[in-house]
């Protein structure tokens, strides 16, 4: 049985539209999860009290190929010693309503083709 690499797994740093540095990873090996979360290092207790709902915070390994996201589940130790980040929440404004195309007139009688 072979064993899975991390090295393709492991998160990465971008920036978000609102100007933000980022960590994105898909974490788990079936039903991934996009992650998008603050490159910010908190310690496992303030990214705890910064959980919410729909805001996950994740426990931040520094592996020899690169930094590696792991959820930081109810069980997980209190007292972690490794940093942890919370799930990034975007400022920048929302995407506008898309934009609706115009008719165009024709110069030639309906039923007439035109030669483009």
């Amino acid at each position: 049985m072979s064993r899975y690499s991390r090295s393709s797994n492991g998160a990465r740093r971008t920036r978000c539209r609102c100007g933000r540095t980022v960590l994105r990873q898909l974490v788990g090996q079936r039903a991934a999860l996009d992650v998008t979360a603050d490159a910010d290092e908190l310690t496992a207790a303030a990214a705890a009290a910064l959980r919410e709902p729909n805001r996950l915070d994740w426990c931040l390994r520094k592996r020899a190929d690169g930094p590696d996201l792991l959820w930081s589940s109810p069980s997980h130790r209190a007292n972690c010693p490794h940093p942890h980040v919370i799930d990034h929440q975007c400022t920048a404004p929302a995407a506008g309503p898309p934009r609706t195309r115009t008719a165009r007139t024709s110069s030639v009688a309906e039923g007439q083709l035109a030669l483009v």
